[in-house]
């Protein structure tokens, strides 16, 4: 089947309160412009210089999110223009954004990354290290960038139960934040998890956002990856 017509069966699958951010890494400009030609707009890449290239040369109406681990000296390059950065899993990190984001005169929206995977190779904060920022006045003295929720990867499992397991503790923490610190921020909505072989369970535990490459532009070319 073709991207559009992917995207248009993946739609029929989701809630109209979920977005969809299509992870468009390692994949060309030409395929990534089908689906935009079928009308999808917010795209994720993981890597800086990838999602630099591309904002370059496509439209400038796309909403680029930076799902993929992000280093404190590459902020600088996607401050302008990135919409949503998911993966923010350190006070340093967070303050860097905030820097880079005052230069460029905006604020830029950010999710925090929670560690609910089993894995090591994940990134990501812990309940109370999420806490502890959250209470810091360098935290609270931010104002160029704004937390809009929570991203999470769950472990890379057929396990059903334990995916869901993991998804229910990030659902409930972000409950738990949205009451403590964030009652009275509308913006703060956003509960990122979920991706090509799991985000059904993630729609069920409560996901606002999935994060799906394969199901819409097929297998990945790694060979074909920007650094």
């Amino acid at each position: 089947m073709s991207v559009q017509g992917n995207l248009q069966e993946l739609k029929q699958t989701l809630p109209n309160s979920v977005i969809l951010v299509a992870i468009s890494k390692t994949h060309p400009v030409d395929v990534v412009m089908e689906a935009y030609n079928a009308g999808q707009r917010v795209f994720g890449e993981n890597k800086v210089q990838e999602m630099v290239s591309k904002h370059e040369v496509m439209p400038k109406d796309i909403h680029w999110h930076l799902v993929g681990h992000l280093q404190t000296n590459k902020v600088k390059y996607i401050s302008s223009f990135v919409s949503l950065i998911h993966s923010v899993d350190s006070l340093k990190l967070l303050s860097m954004i905030n820097k880079e984001a005052e230069k460029v005169g905006r604020v830029i929206d950010c999710l925090l990354q929670v560690y609910i995977a089993t894995e090591e190779t994940k990134f990501g904060l812990s309940a109370q290290e999420i806490d502890d920022i959250l209470k810091l006045p360098e935290y609270q003295q931010m104002k160029y960038v704004r937390i809009v929720g929570l991203m999470g990867m769950a472990s890379f499992s057929n396990d059903e139960e334990k995916v869901r397991s993991e998804f229910h503790y990030l659902s409930d923490l972000f409950k738990k934040l949205k009451n403590t610190y964030f009652k009275d921020e509308e913006s703060f909505k956003n509960l990122s998890m979920g991706m090509s072989g799991d985000y059904q369970i993630a729609i069920e535990e409560g996901s606002t956002m999935v994060r799906i490459g394969s199901s819409i532009f097929g297998t990945r070319n790694y060979g074909n990856n920007i650094n």
